[in-house]
């Protein structure tokens, strides 16, 4: 872990191009190990593993916001070319240092799942859940459950599992998130925004089933979106073998 940005990095493979996995709101860097192994037979460089900001093993943010968040994560990524994959609040992020206003030199981006649609209502939930402190829970089996939950892991991640280890920590007498709450409060991106400031080429992506980034909503935004057969919102945990064509796209930018 770095002193400075106290962010959390894991760092495999060696090589170029690096490719930098960023995933969701309430998870931490561990959803990537299934696609991980698959990287290991085939990204043909190195790639970062990153526990954003507030998540896991990284230290919070005073506040958040998509350019503190994306600004913390920059001074981590070294390597040229540079590719990001990010996963809902982690595309995002990767939209975000794809712009080029944080020094990375990113040459393709896909977000994958990124909620496109707020409603008032659901950014007042938000708001409020980041004014909320943490609950401590009594024991460790009920703050994993819980972490399952924000993760939006339930079912897909067995409760035993050492993945989960990050996302709780022992506190007050019981068990918490590590999860800084202060981190649902980073708002709705301007995804608008984000396209037209990219510098890099873009892929958007969500699974056939995915409540929060429904296809139709996601072809609305970028005609050529990649939807993923049978897959839900967390579909990089659901079948990390179906990621590939998505790098292969982003792998096909950086060669062209």
């Amino acid at each position: 872990m770095d002193t400075e940005s106290r962010l959390y990095v894991e760092r495999h493979g060696e090589g170029g191009p690096t490719l930098v996995l960023l995933h969701g709101l309430g998870a931490t860097g561990t959803v990537w190990r299934g696609l991980g192994e698959v990287l290991a037979d085939r990204w043909p460089g190195r790639w970062l593993v990153v526990d954003l900001p507030g998540h896991g093993r990284s230290a919070p943010l005073g506040s958040y916001s998509f350019g503190g968040m994306a600004a913390a994560i920059a001074r981590e990524v070294d390597g040229d070319p540079v590719v990001v994959l990010g996963h809902s609040l982690g595309g995002v992020l990767g939209l975000t240092l794809a712009s080029g206003w944080f020094g990375v030199p990113v040459a393709a981006a896909c977000g994958l799942g990124i909620k496109i649609d707020w409603t008032g209502d659901e950014l007042a939930k938000a708001a409020g859940l980041a004014a909320k402190p943490n609950r401590v829970f009594p024991t460790r089996a009920e703050a994993l459950d819980r972490s399952l939950k924000v993760g939006g892991l339930a079912g897909l991640v067995a409760p035993e599992s050492d993945d989960l280890s990050p996302s709780v920590v022992e506190a007050d007498g019981g068990w918490r998130l590590a999860l800084d709450p202060g981190a649902f409060g980073v708002g709705a991106p301007d995804m608008t925004g984000l396209l037209a400031a990219a510098r890099a080429d873009v892929v958007l992506a969500a699974g056939e089933r995915d409540p929060m980034c429904p296809p139709d909503r996601l072809r609305a935004v970028r005609p050529d979106a990649v939807v993923l057969d049978g897959l839900g919102h967390n579909a990089h945990v659901e079948d990390p073998a179906a990621l590939w064509p998505l790098l292969e796209r982003l792998l096909d930018a950086v060669r062209a």
